[in-house]
């Protein structure tokens, strides 16, 4: 939702015609997608059923410089190699391209915490918190985006809504959005 209200009030997303990648698509953002006749809408997924492909983000199935935004949501904490992931990302997108790429994230931390030797379910849940993340990041996530090419924007657009606005849409109270740009 957050995603949405961003897109609407803060890019050119719903104008201009864009091709656009949406890694792990919610079945919401996907639909409002679909629809935008601007939109050349592709989302993809190594499982999901609504994905309208299949492929593993660590090798995305595109030529380099396809795609004008690229959304990644929630996924590089469940990929082994998250630098590939990243790289395969910014590998796709357009030179000029843009794209909103999130992870949760612990903002009390200033490193990301990923400890190789933490390799079963249990143990990855007591770690970080889920048994399907291989990491847990903290404010270098930015950092690890730019090493791989990325310029990084962080926007705190959240903080400019109301109370009632982020009540009104179930916002988190923070979460600044990572706006990529190659």
């Amino acid at each position: 939702r957050l995603m949405v209200l961003y897109l609407k009030n803060r890019t050119n997303f719903f104008s201009d015609n864009l091709k656009v990648l949406d890694i792990a698509p919610s079945l919401v953002f996907q639909d409002i997608c679909k629809n935008s006749p601007n939109l050349d809408y592709i989302s993809g997924d190594l499982k999901s059923s609504i994905a309208m492909t299949h492929f593993d983000i660590i090798d995305i199935p595109f030529p380099k410089n396809s795609f004008d935004c690229v959304f990644c949501y929630h996924v590089f904490e469940h990929v082994p190699d998250d630098k590939k992931a990243m790289m395969e990302t910014y590998r796709v997108m357009k030179p000029g391209g843009w794209g909103i790429l999130e992870v949760p994230y612990d903002p009390n931390c200033d490193l990301t915490l990923d400890d190789p030797a933490i390799t079963t379910p249990n143990e990855r849940k007591k770690t970080y918190g889920y048994s399907n993340h291989y990491r847990l990041y903290g404010l270098d996530y930015k950092k690890k985006l730019e090493d791989v090419g990325y310029e990084v924007r962080l926007d705190d657009y959240l903080n400019e809504l109301t109370d009632a606005e982020r009540k009104r849409y179930s916002l988190p109270e923070i979460e600044p959005l990572h706006i990529c740009t190659k």
